[in-house]
């Protein structure tokens, strides 16, 4: 089998979102359900430009975990490595919509998450050796099994290629931000790449500001950093090279969620491409702004020329 452009590892689940915008859950009445979880909707948006993709989770032995098989098959998602686990359900994740900047997340992912039961012996590692990019995140160091699978993928993979650690730091799944620390820094010398915001930076290198956190992140061996800023836009430094910041794409906000799911997988494009990277970066943002600007995460990931549309229409 040819090797995958672009195989992730980490979260699945189902995403619940409300029909009504700017209202608490308390007050809402419909939901829409769509794929959800990091690592499967940057494959989901990787697969929009036409890239083989595939994802390493799991999912409960449910109709949920089978409506995720669906899904990933009809985004063209290779879904060989996702496998269920008995006794466990498939998480769902709500959230509420108040734009332009809060979409609180409610994570369903009790007593826990299967996408945290992937176990080192079942992994294939000559798939992820042969991978053009292979995509982790920090949440997959979160607890056992994942957190030895995952570092004995990143051990695996040794740095080839291109390598991206997702540095997804969510709160609720750590102790505290000091054992995320300790476990980042374990993972951060096999990465080539690592994308996170501020805050998430902070978690990886102990640094809030953007310079610093990139150099902090090469420091720790990372070639290429790359620092979301929100409204500011992003910086991206490769190390000893280059530097640039992008500022982002105006767009009126429906859901900010997923946005960054959506930079990934445009990202993983630009970087296969060979592209440069001011020109990888402008792409990047546009593709989130995209995402941001519609209701869903997985369904609403654009086409290459839906984002090269918004990219002439904004002159960004």
């Amino acid at each position: 089998m040819p090797a995958d452009d672009v195989l992730t590892m980490g979260r699945i689940g189902v995403d619940l979102y409300p029909q009504q915008i700017g209202v608490s859950l308390r007050e809402v009445t419909t939901f829409a359900r769509f794929l959800g979880g990091s690592a499967s909707n940057v494959a989901v948006a990787a697969a929009r430009y036409q890239r083989k993709t595939a994802v390493i989770t799991r999912t409960g032995a449910d109709p949920f975990g089978e409506f995720l098989h669906d899904a990933l098959r009809g985004f063209g998602v290779d879904d060989r490595f996702v496998t269920p686990v008995a006794g466990l359900p498939t998480p769902i994740t709500f959230c509420e919509i108040f734009p332009p900047d809060d979409f609180p997340l409610y994570f369903y992912r009790f007593p826990k998450a299967p996408d945290l039961e992937i176990y080192e012996s079942e992994l294939d590692l000559a798939a992820i050796r042969a991978a053009r990019i292979f995509w982790i995140t920090g949440t997959g160091l979160s607890q056992e099994p994942s957190r030895s699978a995952t570092l004995a993928a990143l051990r695996a993979r040794d740095k080839k290629d291109i390598t991206i650690f997702d540095l997804d730091y969510r709160p609720m799944f750590w102790e505290s931000r000091e054992e995320a620390r300790r476990w980042y820094a374990e993972a951060l010398p096999y990465a080539t790449v690592a994308v996170g915001n501020l805050d998430e930076a902070d978690t990886a290198v102990g640094v809030r500001t953007p310079a610093e956190a990139a150099d902090a992140l090469h420091e720790a061996g990372i070639e290429l950093a790359v620092i979301k800023q929100g409204p500011k836009g992003v910086l991206a430094s490769r190390f000893k090279k280059e530097r640039v910041e992008v500022p982002p794409v105006p767009v009126e906000v429906v859901n900010g969620l997923g946005a960054g799911d959506a930079f990934g997988g445009a990202l993983c494009h630009g970087l296969l491409e060979g592209w440069g990277l001011e020109a990888t970066m402008r792409f990047a943002n546009a593709a989130g702004a995209i995402v941001a600007s519609r209701l869903a995460c997985s369904d609403a990931m654009p086409t290459e020329n839906e984002v090269r549309e918004l990219l002439e229409v904004s002159g960004a």
